[in-house]
């Protein structure tokens, strides 16, 4: 077997509250995670860029997650390993004995937290391998950011990682085995609060990682609940209202949302709640949908996958009925093999994205399916696999088969392209819904 120059990533899939753990006092959890899929995300990037100046193969070795989820978010790349039980030391040396078993002749590997590491350094470790037996990348923290070898050496035993004296004693380890040493230009490692406000400020600064964005009309007996049900750590709750009569503000701002004010139509109001926004991703929640308590770290997974362009929760209502939970079943394989999630089921989209497709369109009924459509148009839809649950009342109101009936009519007229008008005029007449916007 040929052999081939290695070039091992070494690094973690994010979650949020397990991984840059230093930094969730000043990020939070979900941002935290965020910033690692952030470092990990222009560390591929940059050894792509180097496979296509040289042959190299490109190992992914990651603690946590699954080869699936891997390939979710990484895509076409090139190896996948799982690293092995133990500390740094021990993951690492099992990483280069492995690459040099499968016939590797010179192997590098680095961390994700660099971000000033460039094509052009991985360049010059591989060309430094000729010539040295050890290549080292030290990092200003004393540790080191890449280390290279053509065989494997006794260099990761006895160490105390994470303390300032891992690259010194590396290099006195290499020497008492008689290796000669190659050093790289030294690199910030991006994981304490101050290294992030050194290199790189635009992430230092407080914010949510998820606004969740609520539109309303006369909901003071829902809005309480749902906004409660929302709260977290990570996100930021916008209500905004559409001319409300009864209490329903008081109560958002009783419940410690932002409430915004904005010309009525569900469309708009979720269109001025998205431009209020400062999270990175957007959350559309109707006023009597309830999220799963771990909706933020949901929404994370789900938009790791690098083709998601648009997320849902699973459809469940409150309603302990036969036919309801039938409507439940067809409504989830709708979502799952025709790719037209309700609204009810709380849609959730990085924010650039939204931004890019010019948010919802300012119709008259159904926003959220021409929506949909335009936003998998480029990208798959993700379904989280837990349920929003929405309220009943609607059904109930109306009956349940009416409602489905009212819903498939709908459904239809957009199909045969009645206008948007026309249908919402007959939504309301044959719902004889108050209320709704």
């Amino acid at each position: 077997m040929a052999q081939s120059d290695r070039l091992i990533l070494f690094g973690r899939y994010p979650v949020p509250g397990r991984t840059k753990t230093r930094l969730i006092p000043l990020l939070g959890a979900a941002r935290a995670a965020d910033l690692q899929r952030h470092l990990t995300e222009k560390t591929l990037r940059t050894d792509q860029s180097l496979s296509r100046r040289q042959p190299v193969d490109l190992e992914a070795c990651l603690e946590g997650g699954s080869p699936t989820k891997w390939r979710r978010w990484f895509g076409p790349y090139g190896i996948f390993s799982e690293q092995i039980p133990g500390d740094l030391g021990s993951r690492m040396k099992a990483a280069f004995l492995e690459a040099f078993r499968q016939g590797a002749r010179q192997v590098v590997l680095h961390g994700t937290d660099i971000p000033g590491v460039t094509p052009e350094h991985l360049e010059e470790a591989f060309s430094a391998l000729r010539r040295s037996d050890l290549v080292l990348g030290p990092s200003t923290d004393g540790g080191y950011w890449l280390i290279g070898l053509k065989k494997p050496a006794d260099l990761f035993d006895g160490m105390e990682w994470g303390s300032s004296s891992v690259f010194d004693k590396t290099v006195a380890a290499a020497r008492a085995q008689g290796l000669s040493i190659h050093v790289l230009s030294p690199l910030a490692d991006i994981d304490t609060a101050e290294a992030l406000r050194r290199y790189m400020p635009e992430w230092a600064a407080p914010q949510p990682y998820a606004s969740v964005i609520i539109p309303t009309l006369n909901e003071e007996g829902q809005i309480e609940e749902t906004i409660r049900r929302a709260r977290s750590p990570d996100a930021e709750i916008i209500v905004v209202d559409g001319g409300s009569e009864d209490r329903t503000v008081d109560k958002a701002e009783q419940a410690g949302a932002k409430v915004l004010k904005g010309p009525r139509g569900r469309a708009r109001q979720q269109n001025r709640g998205a431009a209020a926004a400062k999270a990175s991703v957007l959350l559309f929640l109707h006023a009597d949908t309830i999220l799963p308590g771990d909706y933020v770290a949901q929404v994370f997974d789900t938009l790791m996958d690098r083709r998601v362009g648009l997320g849902a929760f699973r459809f469940k209502t409150d309603l302990n009925n036969p036919l309801m939970k039938a409507i439940e079943v067809v409504t989830n394989l709708r979502a799952k093999y025709l790719r037209l999630p309700y609204g009810d089921q709380a849609l959730f989209i990085r924010r650039s994205y939204f931004l890019g497709l010019g948010g919802f369109p300012d119709l008259a009924i159904g926003e959220d399916l021409f929506f949909v459509r335009l936003a998998l148009k480029r990208g798959c839809l993700g379904i989280a696999p837990a349920h929003a649950i929405t309220s009943g009342r609607r059904w109930e109101k109306v009956g349940l088969f009416r409602a489905t009936l009212i819903n498939q009519l709908i459904l239809a007229g957009f199909a045969l392209r009645i206008s948007p008008e026309s249908l919402a005029a007959l939504y309301h007449r044959v719902a004889k819904k108050k209320g709704r916007i």
